[in-house]
């Protein structure tokens, strides 16, 4: 996968791979886009160091990486915005199956709640939690949350997320090399992110259980 991502890494094949991965990602959240962007910039790390030499791995080629960050952005905002779309327009049908979910239940409170107060940030943390972008951005349709109210944050997490996420690639391509043990460090870093993202976002619930 390395070495076909390497071949591709300085043409638009790559970037419309991540973009439509990203973007079906949240209506399959069992899509590997996380781990695809990370092995796309660790790719791209490595062939930027094949091309130019050992100068070019101690000068990162930016405006590549930018690029890969700009795309993987903007295809998490596009489908939060289709999930929040289709999600308004689900009506009853929607609302009837996340009832049938306590914990769905449970987190279109919770996120409703956040965006009244402005707690936005709910919306980056869970941009990291595994499967949190499906259930805000469902959330936020099936709530008739305001565009205003959601797409700036929606904007911020992906952003937040594809940064990261690139970061990780690149920067374990240039310290372990363009291999899989690069690539592997990267993904379980990103891993431990969601992780962290997951148990942060459950503690308010057990404190609201908790409490008398």
């Amino acid at each position: 996968m390395l070495e076909q991502l390497g071949v591709w890494a300085d043409t638009p094949w790559m970037y419309a791979i991540v973009s439509v991965s990203i973007v079906l990602d949240v209506f399959v959240p069992v899509l590997p886009s996380g781990v695809l962007v990370i092995t796309a910039a660790t790719a791209a790390a490595g062939t930027a160091a094949d091309a130019v030499g050992d100068a070019a791995g101690r000068h990162p080629h930016v405006s590549q990486m930018l690029t890969l960050v700009m795309c993987a952005a903007t295809a998490s905002v596009l489908g939060d915005l289709a999930a929040y779309r289709l999600a308004w327009r689900g009506g009853d049908r929607l609302d009837r199956a996340i009832s049938r979910s306590r914990r769905l239940t449970a987190a279109q409170e919770r996120l409703g709640t956040a965006l009244l107060r402005g707690g936005g940030p709910l919306v980056v943390l869970a941009r990291f939690a595994p499967a949190g972008r499906s259930v805000v951005s469902l959330g936020a349709g099936a709530m008739h949350r305001r565009v205003a109210e959601f797409l700036p944050w929606s904007a911020l997490a992906g952003l937040a997320w594809a940064a990261y996420s690139v970061s990780l690639g690149w920067f374990g391509g240039q310290w372990l090399g363009a291999g899989w043990i690069g690539t592997a460090v990267s993904v379980l870093a990103l891993f431990a992110a969601g992780a962290g993202a997951a148990y942060v976002m459950r503690r308010p619930e057990e404190g609201e259980t908790q409490a008398p």
